[in-house]
């Protein structure tokens, strides 16, 4: 089946890094409010995740005080964000882009795979709850890609790898590599177009996320977490649903 293509926000990977020195305490975080969440555009919700993930990188993370944002947020939510990413514990996203609580929504499973429930929760996420952007992120030696890879089979985890087989296969064409979990470029190649196929999976099962990409309402992005750096670099679509870094 031909899924549309829709066009994806991508900025320079370039951002200033955070003006205070080494010398001085670092800016205090303040909690996401109603207000400023339906302030934001889907470009300024993405140049937000990009400013934390500089900040996640250079080693200058925002003061927050977690507890007085649990409070906060106690009677309600508003975060700006909804991000899929991989189950893996080095992929915490909260952490790589230097959020707090109640700041942005996370999904996580094995290989960022789409599945219904995850749609479902996405379209809560922006629809209901009025987040702004969808996030998609994989990263470098992801372990379920290497399983997708070597063909593993347990138990109900053999159905979730079987998502990821469409993007193992075209990292094979792509980079000409024996299907090794051993081969780190392969596996890499294939963790990245895995991040294309659920943006386009997602799309294809709602009806309400691409009409609401279609009006300008939330935009979606791709991104690859490098595991040893914590940069997390943009992926586009590109044409023949092949993914561009």
């Amino acid at each position: 089946m031909k899924i549309a293509s829709h066009p994806i926000a991508c900025l320079a990977l370039s951002l200033a890094f955070s003006t205070f020195s080494y010398g001085e305490a670092p800016p205090v975080a303040a909690v996401m409010t109603q207000e400023r969440q339906q302030a934001m555009t889907p470009r300024d919700a993405l140049l937000r995740l990009k400013k934390g993930n500089d900040r996640f990188v250079t080693g200058r993370p925002l003061h927050r005080d977690l507890l007085r944002g649990a409070k906060l947020t106690a009677s309600g939510q508003h975060p700006y964000a909804a991000i899929l990413c991989c189950l893996d514990s080095r992929t915490a996203p909260e952490q790589i882009f230097d959020q707090g609580i109640g700041d942005v929504f996370c999904a996580r499973v094995a290989g960022n795979v789409a599945n219904n429930d995850i749609v479902g929760s996405l379209e809560y996420a922006c629809k209901v709850a009025g987040a702004k952007l969808i996030a998609v992120i994989g990263h470098s030696s992801c372990g379920a890609v290497k399983g997708a890879v070597d063909q593993v089979e347990l138990g109900e985890l053999t159905g979730l790898l079987e998502k990821i087989e469409p993007a193992v296969q075209s990292a094979e064409i792509e980079t000409g590599g024996v299907r090794s979990s051993h081969d780190k470029i392969l596996v890499d190649r294939a963790a990245a177009d895995n991040v294309v196929l659920q943006m386009r999976m997602i799309l294809k099962k709602s009806k309400i996320l691409s009409s609401m990409l279609d009006k300008g309402e939330i935009a979606l992005v791709g991104g690859f977490q490098d595991l040893k750096t914590g940069r997390v670099t943009l992926i586009k679509l590109k044409e023949g649903g092949k993914s561009g870094q």
